[in-house]
């Protein structure tokens, strides 16, 4: 498997990590995680890519971590499973190759799993 971005087109940080990507002749596949959320157990293997513990690939500022009372969660297990059912609290973006990732904040972060 080639190059994953798990992107959403609407943030300007997820545009400019595919573009960096394009620039280098990288065509990712692109996963739309919005649209086609991962489940607990793909989020699960991207955090061991990442070496992250959940919650550091979480948008903890978002409306439905508060709602959900997540920052007083310590199961890793319910963190994957609220970020399978609310995408949205997904950090973006996420690029995977191969058995390592990153998270492209700031995008050229991800130069280093290239």
């Amino acid at each position: 498997m080639g190059v994953v971005i798990y992107h959403n087109p609407r943030c300007s940080k997820s545009r400019q990590v595919l573009a960096l990507l394009e620039d280098r002749g990288i065509e990712p596949e692109i996963v739309r995680y919005l649209e086609v959320p991962p489940g607990a157990a793909a989020l699960k293997a991207i955090a061991g890519k990442l070496g992250a513990a959940p919650r550091e690939m979480m948008r903890v500022k978002e409306a439905p971590y508060k709602e959900l009372g997540l920052k007083d969660v310590d199961d890793a297990d319910a963190l994957f499973r609220a970020m399978a059912d609310n995408p949205i609290l997904i950090e973006r973006p996420i690029v995977v190759n191969g058995d390592r990732a990153a998270i492209g904040r700031p995008p050229e972060a991800v130069l280093a799993i290239l």
